[in-house]
């Protein structure tokens, strides 16, 4: 089959080599002009809203699927009479609205911080004064990677977080001490067969993913992280993957956001998973039931943020159990650039290469910070 893809980045590239491996090709629709996933199949280039150019894909393909969840919602429903998109448009549309996501989380039960919906300076002082601070302020819209977001912690800065955010179209969330982020991703086909992957802890870093390690040996919050996916994939009737962010506060889980597509905290899928993440999308768009999801030993992935210095290729390359996976992007300072996968036969093993492999990485060996 042929699949068109929205977005040609880094996610595009992995899709489009799984799909490769599966015998199918992905066609990518992408602004840009040298975009990762040049490598993994043909790039309409075109922006992301054209709607010649996302009738064309759909006219080329069999079904098509996004990377990113900016996508505008109202020009891929011009084309959704023309070919099957998953994940369907209405989960795209909640995950794309911070507020609407909150909302889907109470109605599914699904446990979460306290939070407001913002639109002026009074709303943001009653948040404050009923939830407490500090806040996390957030656009309600665009927000990734630590962008769009302040943390209120004194009243006296509520126009300046205001100012900083636009000023409406915001949510506040109450700020949770959590113990640890973890992220769980699941996978369910057209038949409606759902597979899950193990959670995995991560660590961020001013906002930005750096390490994740899987799996997180926990029964209790497996066991409720798993319903919390299961949930959500059937109340949106998900076709494709999808990834929950989640804190852990003791023996609870509370929902941060997700994301209706392939995760970076699942890249470690690739080499550490009997079949990975971005494997069962390809068999999920493709009308097949998702692959076995099951753990090879104990993996974990350090994200390559900034450079690939020649220092962390070494690092890869001296470890048996190590892959380097170069994006073929131009460095920027805060740009993911690439990732290294290890797996190994214990946790201890696996922290060990991680650890020496994060001594040779620039950006990544900055501290982990409380996410917001």
């Amino acid at each position: 089959m042929r699949i068109g893809v929205i977005g040609a980045g880094q996610l595009g590239q992995m899709l489009g080599t799984a799909a490769r491996g599966l015998g199918h090709e992905c066609v990518f629709l992408d602004p840009g002009a040298d975009p990762p996933a040049r490598t993994a199949g043909p790039v309409v280039q075109a922006p992301f809203d054209d709607r010649v150019a996302l009738a064309i894909l759909a006219e080329k393909c069999d079904v098509v699927t996004y990377e990113f969840e900016n996508v505008p919602v109202d020009a891929l429903s011009d084309i959704a009479d023309l070919t099957p998109i998953h994940p369907p448009l209405d989960a795209l549309r909640q995950a794309q609205d911070r507020l609407t996501e909150k909302q889907l989380f109470d109605r599914l039960q699904i446990s979460l911080p306290d939070y407001r919906s913002i639109d002026s300076a009074a709303d943001l002082r009653a948040a404050a004064e009923q939830i407490g601070l500090p806040l996390v302020v957030k656009t309600r819209r665009f927000g990734y990677d630590g962008k769009g977001q302040y943390v209120l912690r004194d009243l006296a800065d509520i126009d300046t977080a205001l100012e900083a955010l636009g000023g409406s179209g915001l949510i506040a969330e109450q700020w949770v001490a959590f113990d640890c982020e973890v992220s769980a991703i699941g996978v369910r086909s057209i038949a409606g067969d759902v597979a899950t992957y193990c959670l995995t802890q991560n660590e961020h870093a001013e906002g930005i993913l750096r390490v994740s390690r899987a799996p997180v040996m926990d029964d209790q919050l497996t066991s409720k992280a798993r319903a919390y996916m299961q949930r959500l994939l059937e109340e949106l009737d998900s076709v494709g993957v999808l990834a929950l962010e989640l804190f852990v506060v003791g023996e609870d889980l509370l929902a941060n956001e997700f994301a209706p597509r392939v995760h970076n905290s699942g890249h470690w899928t690739i080499e550490g998973a009997a079949t990975s993440q971005f494997e069962n999308l390809i068999l999920a768009v493709t009308g097949e039931r998702p692959g076995p999801t099951t753990t090879i030993g104990f993996a974990g992935m350090i994200n390559l943020i900034g450079e690939i210095p020649d220092t962390a290729r070494d690092a890869a390359l001296a470890q048996t159990r190590a892959a380097l996976h170069d994006y073929g992007k131009t460095p920027r300072p805060g740009r993911k650039l690439g990732h290294i996968t290890v797996t190994a036969e214990t946790d201890d093993a696996r922290d060990r290469m991680l650890g020496e492999i994060r001594q040779s990485v620039t950006d990544s060996t900055l501290p982990a910070g409380t996410r917001t």
